[in-house]
């Protein structure tokens, strides 16, 4: 009887050691292998930028709860081309302020010279991946064509940033940081326009070329820099 008693003692030390164990490390309630019920961290990718000839290429890398999702949609989050500046703004602090996480990446004027302007933009939405404080466990990303050396996976998605709530917020947050850029440069630069181009071919920023040469900020790459 004494045994018994001594051994039910035991057993019940064991589970109080048990339990503190698992107080102090919660990791351990972990389950070895990921529960298939387990929710996805998705992260939406895109990039602006790609068709300007003046300043860098800019990326967004953007996860967002999913109870926000539909509250997004009909706040108007879609893609970014199809809003006005105002609604952009406005949208990208929303986004913002519910997203999990949201980083810019970029490739500079020189970086899309030496690479080409496709290379560059993918270089900027790894890097907008890499700086997610979150790690996801799956990149959307505007477009057929896949980022480079990413070990995370990734789907890409022709017309993203119209089929996906995550790739739209994205596009909405790098126009948004991408036209501040501009206009902050365009105090610098005010010859080219581009407080109203931001950076894209239109005819007063070609004849601002034409009349005042390139910037170090004009990409050589691109036909009409070159002619200046």
């Amino acid at each position: 009887m004494k045994s018994e008693g001594r051994r039910k003692k035991s057993e019940g030390r064991g589970k109080k050691e048990e339990v503190e164990i698992f107080t102090l490390f919660p990791s351990f309630h972990l389950p070895l292998f990921p529960s298939p019920s387990k929710t996805l961290v998705i992260a939406g990718v895109d990039e602006v930028g790609r068709g300007a000839l003046f300043g860098p290429v800019v990326a967004a890398a953007c996860i967002l709860p999913d109870e926000v999702l539909d509250e997004l949609a009909s706040c108007g989050v879609r893609d970014s081309k199809q809003l006005s500046a105002t609604a952009r703004i406005r949208l990208a602090m929303k986004i913002r302020a519910v997203a999990v996480d949201c980083q810019i990446g970029a490739a500079s004027v020189r970086e899309i010279d030496r690479l080409n302007i496709l290379q560059a933009s993918l270089l900027a939405m790894k890097r907008a991946i890499l700086k997610l404080s979150v790690t996801p466990d799956l990149c959307l990303v505007d477009g057929n064509q896949r980022i480079p050396n990413l070990s995370i996976e990734q789907e890409t998605m022709i017309k993203g940033d119209a089929r996906s709530i995550q790739i739209a917020a994205a596009s909405i947050v790098a126009k948004v940081w991408r036209d501040e850029l501009i206009l902050r440069m365009a105090i610098k630069y005010p010859e080219y326009d581009l407080t109203n181009n931001k950076g894209y071919g239109t005819a007063k920023h070609k004849l601002g070329l034409e009349r005042y040469g390139r910037s170090a900020f004009h990409r050589l790459s691109f036909s009409p820099c070159r002619k200046s």
